[in-house]
This record gives structure tokens, C-alpha cells and sequence, in this order.
């Protein structure tokens, strides 16, 4: 099956088009203390229906290094204490934030908090100065991923296919 795969990029803080949800229940805190496990759960659960498949196969070992490696950053959206989703920020050597993973559990999809959730994503990723955003989607994705990349002012910028 071939797959596209999008890449998405905000150059300013100006271009974020903000979209929050008036729900005092959901609220998004940084992990501030590495916890791999988590960082694994959030990762099998929100990706288990959308063939996130690169990291499925990690030892523990690797998801420790990856999680505690200090330039992963994590942030967590509760709906009354419960996860409901999350997004995963890392600076790279050229001073660009990537957005590596963002979404919702499945009990969460459909109530408008990924608009949210990725207002968040874009201001905290701002506040890391860098000199532009990006993430990359793919078909195999949540069919409203790369809609919500756009709809909060990220452009694409490259495609890819892959048999």
C-alpha cells in the first residue's frame, strides 16, 4: 500500500491560528519528571489505530534513552484527571522544534480538544525559540491530522510517497 507522507512547518509564532475548547476540565501539564513507561503507553495507545508502528518494537533500554535524554519534552492533556492526549517536543542541532507525536486517546477523539491540544503544542514549542516548527503526517493518520496541522496555520512543505 503506498503511503504520503506530509511535512508541515510554521516559521512565526504570528501564523498560529488558536482554537480553544471552553471545557475547564481539560487541562495540559509538562511531565517534568521523564517517565518512559508513560511516554510508551501514550505512544501505543494514541498511535495502536493509526500504524504507528517505528517504535513498537523498542526495547526498554531505548525508551528510557529516549525519554530521559533531556531534549524531550512532554506534555499531557487530563480531562478530569484522566490522559487524553498528548504531544512530544524536540530541538534539534539547527535550532528547529519538531512536533514528534501529537494525539488523542480514542475515548477523547471528536470532542474538539485536538484543536486545543495543538494550540498548546505550537505556543510551547514557540516558547522554545526556535527558528521554525514542523511535523510530518501521513496517510495512514488520523483522516483529520494534516486539516488540524493547517487549520492552525502550519504550511506544507514537502511530500513523500512510499511503496
Amino acid at each position: 500500500m503506498a503511503v504520503t507522507i506530509w511535512y508541515l512547518e510554521m516559521r512565526s509564532r504570528d501564523q498560529i491560528r488558536l482554537k480553544r475548547v471552553d471545557d475547564p476540565r481539560f487541562r495540559i501539564f509538562e511531565m517534568t519528571v521523564p517517565q518512559w513507561e508513560f511516554n510508551r503507553y501514550l505512544y501505543q495507545t494514541v498511535g495502536r489505530d493509526w500504524s504507528w508502528i517505528d517504535k513498537r518494537s523498542w526495547t526498554d533500554d531505548q525508551w528510557r534513552t529516549y525519554a530521559e535524554s533531556g531534549r524531550l519534552r512532554t506534555f499531557v492533556g487530563y480531562h478530569d484527571g484522566t490522559p487524553a492526549g498528548y504531544f512530544e517536543l524536540q530541538r534539534d542541532d539547527d535550532g528547529d522544534v519538531e512536533i514528534i507525536y501529537f494525539g488523542l486517546l480514542p475515548g477523547f477523539l471528536g470532542r474538539g480538544l485536538g484543536a486545543h491540544l495543538l494550540t498548546a503544542a505550537l505556543e510551547r514549542a514557540w516558547e522554545m525559540h526556535p527558528r521554525r516548527v514542523w511535523v510530518h503526517t501521513c496517510s495512514l493518520d488520523h483522516p483529520g491530522a494534516r486539516h488540524n496541522y493547517e487549520s492552525r496555520g502550519m504550511t506544507l512543505y514537502k511530500t513523500e510517497s512510499q511503496d
